[in-house]
């Protein structure tokens, strides 16, 4: 087994979240990682027009044992942008991301972990679309939407992923933090599926989750244009690098 993590990041973009996002801290609180592995949070709050930020600056106070880290953007820059801000403030080892929602579940870190410790990953992709986990019924086009933006995607890149939009992508840190990423809203997932695809002697793994997907009065925030741009962004990844 390899001994080489001792702390795992966990970033989590933030934007008008304040309705769960107490919830989803409480989770991870929870979350007991496989060999002793230590949580390190990263909260980035996309500059929230709702009262996301009092929460969470009760959440921390109350919460001390927790290691935590807090930052703010002072303008809105989108989900990419932040999960740029957390990539570069984490110190762990490996890091994922992880929603402010309650779409997916962090109980579920360590069967992403496992491939990287028993020594044979470097990129960990959690999918929706394999395994026997719980999924919530939603919307039919959403899922084609996800399963052709991930036929294209493997298209350009010859991988041979399930689902390329998830959230839960398990990075090492160093390979990640060495790569120049431009997307700050949804195109971030096909950008960087196509930049680590390119990585000689990568080792991209994919296993099984749950999603307990929401609806649009829930709070989700994906529309049909940020498909059209993660369809430029397929393209453009990997026709101009």
């Amino acid at each position: 087994m390899n001994e080489k993590i001792s702390t795992l990041s966990i970033i989590i973009p933030a934007f008008n979240e304040s309705k769960t996002i107490h919830l989803i801290l409480d989770k991870l609180k929870k979350v007991e990682l496989i060999c002793d592995i230590r949580k390190e949070i990263i909260l980035i709050n996309d500059c929230s027009t709702d009262n996301t930020e009092e929460v969470l600056s009760e959440y921390i106070s109350k919460n001390s044992d927790m290691n935590i880290q807090y930052e703010k953007h002072e303008k809105n820059r989108g989900k990419g942008a932040a999960i740029h801000t957390g990539i570069q403030k984490a110190t762990g080892e490996f890091l994922i991301i992880q929603d402010a929602d309650l779409e997916y579940d962090p109980s579920e870190f360590n069967i992403l972990l496992k491939p990287v410790l028993d020594g044979f990953a470097d990129v960990v992709y959690g999918s929706r679309f394999i395994g026997g986990n719980a999924h919530r019924i939603l919307f039919f086009w959403h899922t084609i939407g996800n399963r052709f933006l991930t036929f294209l995607s493997n298209m350009f890149t010859n991988l041979n992923l399930t689902d390329m939009e998830t959230c839960y992508k398990l990075f090492d840190t160093k390979i990640i933090q060495r790569i120049k990423l431009k997307e700050n809203r949804f195109g971030f997932e096909p950008e960087i599926t196509a930049k680590i695809s390119r990585i000689k002697g990568i080792r991209i793994y994919e296993v099984g989750i749950s999603y307990y997907g929401r609806t649009y009065e829930e709070g989700k925030k994906i529309n049909w244009k940020d498909g059209f741009r993660a369809v430029y962004c397929i393209v453009k990844y990997k026709m101009f690098r």
